[in-house]
């Protein structure tokens, strides 16, 4: 299984969907939570400056957030990431 992380905040519908999807496909995975801005600066430096959450790395490659992790599984891309 590879390792996933996952940048989120306490409250984010696109966070809770990103974490059911990876679930449903039995991934386990890393949250941290930006609750100072030194998380919110690694995370934006990890992901190329991006600032909304979730952002999403599968072993260390920056997938990105919620939709572009739907994209990768409606694409049949996700489960190649996740093997």
């Amino acid at each position: 299984m590879p390792n996933i992380i996952i940048y989120s905040k306490e409250v984010c519908p696109y966070c809770v969907r990103a974490k059911m999807l990876l679930q449903n496909k039995n991934a386990t995975f890393t949250e941290i939570k930006i609750t100072n801005d030194a998380l919110r600066e690694e995370m934006m430096e990890k992901s190329g400056g991006r600032m909304t959450v979730p952002q999403i790395f599968i072993d260390e490659k920056h997938v990105g957030g919620y939709d572009d992790l739907r994209a990768l599984d409606v694409a049949g891309k996700l489960d190649e990431l996740l093997k």
